[in-house]
This record gives structure tokens, sequence and C-alpha cells, in this order.
């Protein structure tokens, strides 16, 4: 016969093997969620005097440099500036060039009225600006932003393979940018990026159905590129970039034709395109002609040749893009001509070019094809595989 005091220790030692296990259990579970997740860090402000922080919920502020909690609480509005020796957090006065904002139970930051999930870290700069990254994990970044590369009306077929490809273009980045403070930005030059207050239903949606999918060539991830608008043939990267593979090479797109982006118009003065080459470092005046040199494959100018009092200078046409702005001179395939004062522009397409059409991928969808249908014809040769 068993003694009360001996069911007792027996009872005792269950429960404790019990809580062992549900420890365990729960431990391996956590580890496991933490293997599966992948996180990349986003800019999502640069150097700027101050920004404005809000937290609805609990939070907690810690020292990134020694990992040390500075404050904790429920509700936080301020105003974050840095001073001489840190940054300053409200009533915070904290003596570091690095602070992580973590909300708890599921909370989002505010930055400058724009919601944010994941963490925040501050970092102050040498000139005593700030510099805010966007610590969050990976399909959270793809639902923000999604709605900015692509309409949430789109197919959904459009939308999938857009969620491949901007997911494709973020892992890449998080491989090659380790040592930096932030992987990607949150503007043109790398995707364009909203937080929560960006995402919809349906372009979550598309995430959610894309889950960890992103390309491959030869089992490595490369830089999906993509564009509004290729205007009738895709560019080779080689071209732009230092990158040569099949999937980049470029094809011929005959399914953009109908986008609002095909064709584009274009005049500038001479005198200020003359004054904006010479505040670049190039030295020109009085503009008289100028030709497109070097036409490739695509259809798009290489160089262009100006004729001025000062002889010729040749420019890359990227080079001269980027001078005037993306919104002006929309893309490299376009002719010029000159015309009293005035230097006409005649183009096609709205983008770099290389990699995925967007309007072409619309299009595609709307006469039945599927994302992966998509994805093989902009980047022949890639394998939709999973992210590790």
């Amino acid at each position: 016969m068993v003694s009360p005091l001996n069911r007792r220790i027996r009872r005792l030692k269950l429960i404790v093997i019990v809580a062992i296990l549900l420890y365990a259990i729960r431990y391996t579970l956590y580890a496991y969620s933490a293997q599966e997740s992948n996180y990349i860090r986003v800019a999502i402000i640069q150097d700027t005097v101050s920004l404005r922080l809000k937290i609805n919920g609990l939070y907690e502020v810690i020292d990134s440099a020694s990992n040390r909690s500075l404050s904790q609480g429920r509700y936080l509005n301020t105003t974050v500036t840095a001073y001489k020796y840190g940054i300053l957090l409200g009533s915070i006065k904290a003596n570091t060039n690095r602070l992580l904002i973590k909300p708890k139970a599921s909370g989002s930051v505010v930055i400058n009225g724009r919601r944010f999930r994941g963490d925040i870290q501050l970092i102050k700069k040498d000139n005593l600006h700030l510099l805010a990254v966007n610590y969050i994990e990976l399909e959270d970044y793809i639902q923000g932003i999604l709605y900015h590369e692509a309409s949430h009306y789109w197919p959904i077929e459009a939308l999938k393979a857009q969620a491949i490809v901007c997911r494709t273009y973020a892992a890449y980045q998080i491989g090659e940018n380790k040592s930096k403070d932030y992987d990607v930005t949150s503007d043109i030059y790398s995707q364009v990026y909203g937080g929560k207050t960006s995402e919809r239903y349906r372009t979550n949606k598309a995430v959610a159905q894309t889950k960890g999918q992103i390309l491959t060539y030869q089992d490595k991830i490369f830089p999906a590129y993509f564009h509004a608008t290729c205007g009738g043939h895709t560019e080779e990267a080689r071209l732009l970039w230092n990158i040569d593979m099949p999937p980049l090479r470029g094809v011929t797109c005959g399914f953009c034709r109908a986008s609002p982006h095909f064709r584009w118009h274009c005049v500038l003065d001479l005198k200020e395109i003359a004054d904006k080459l010479t505040q670049s470092g190039y030295k020109i005046d009085n503009i008289q002609d100028i030709d497109t040199l070097d036409i490739d494959k695509s259809g798009r100018a290489i160089n262009l040749k100006f004729v001025s009092d000062n002889g010729e200078l040749k420019i890359s046409t990227k080079d001269f893009r980027h001078i005037f702005g993306p919104s002006i001179i929309r893309s490299t395939n376009f002719k010029v001509k000159v015309i009293d004062h005035d230097a006409v522009f005649e183009g096609f397409g709205w983008g770099h070019g290389v990699g995925l059409c967007q309007w072409g991928a619309y299009f595609m969808a709307k006469t039945g094809s599927n994302a992966e249908e998509i994805i093989q014809y902009y980047y022949p040769g890639s394998q939709i595989t999973t992210l590790n």
C-alpha cells in the first residue's frame, strides 16, 4: 500500500516532468519558428534632424550597444533627436549611438504618421542626424511594399508574380548588405515600402499564397529586377550593372503595348540641360545638337552625344537619366531632336527595363497566364524555390 506522502511525492515528480516537457516543447517550437523566420532591415528614414515616434501599447527601449534595457512603458508619443553624446527620446537621454525600440504584444510603432510592424533601430550619425531602420520579418516587409509596386486591384496572378519577384530581390539584398546598417531603403532605389499602413487585403493575400517563394538560377538567388513598362523589349542587366545571366538578358515583350506608360514625351530647354550637366561635373555650354549613340537590341540608347561650343561631349544615357530624374526621362529608349532652343524627347516605356515588366505581367494575367508562367517568361531559365 502506498502512503499518502509517497503519492504526493509521485504527483509532484509527475508535475515537474510535465512542466519540463512543456518547456522543452515550447522552446523547440520557438527555436524552430526563429529558424523559419527571415528578417530584413529597412532604412525608412535617412539623414533627418528629428522624427516623431508614437507607440500605443507596451514597449521597451534597449541600448543596442550594451543590450541593456533603458525604459519600459505602455504609451509613448515623443520627438526623437540626436545630441553630442547620444540620442534623446522624450525624457530618456541615452548616451549611446544606437537605440532599439521594441513594441510588445504584437504592437506597432508609428514613425512620422506611418505605422510599422517589427522593431525600430535608431542610429545617430556623425553629423548628429538620425537613421531609422525597421527590423521586420520578411513576409511582413513584402506585405508593406506590394501595394506600392502593383495596384491591389490587379489580377491575383500578377500580384503573386510580383510578390515572388519582390521577395527574391529582398533576399538577394540581405545577402549582399550584411556589413551595412540596413539591407534596403524604402524608396524607388530599392523597393517602395510603406509599412503596415500600406497593407491591403488582396496584396496580403498574394503574399500569403506565395509565402517563402523566391527565384533562383543554378541554385543561387539573383537580383530579380523589375520596372513599370519595358516598351516592347526588356533590357540586358549587364548593360546597367555588373551582372550577366540568362534570366536577365532581356526578352521581347508584346504585352505592355496598352500600358499608360508605353509612350512618353518630354521637352527640355537646352540651357537647362547645359546647366544641370555643368552642375554634375560635365563642362558644356551652348548646346547645338544632341544625338543618341550605340542602340542595343532592346532599342535603348547606351550613350548620348552633345555638340556644343566646347566641342563634343559623350555621356551614358543611364547617367543622363539619373541627372534629370526617372519621372522626366522615363527610360533610355528614346530619340531626341533639337528644335530651336529645346530638346524634344520621344520615348517608350518607364523604368530601367530589366526583368519583370509590371504592365506586361498585368496583361498576361488578364489573358489567363498564372504567376509561374509570367515569371518564366520574363526570367527564362529561373526556378521558383522556397527560401531557407
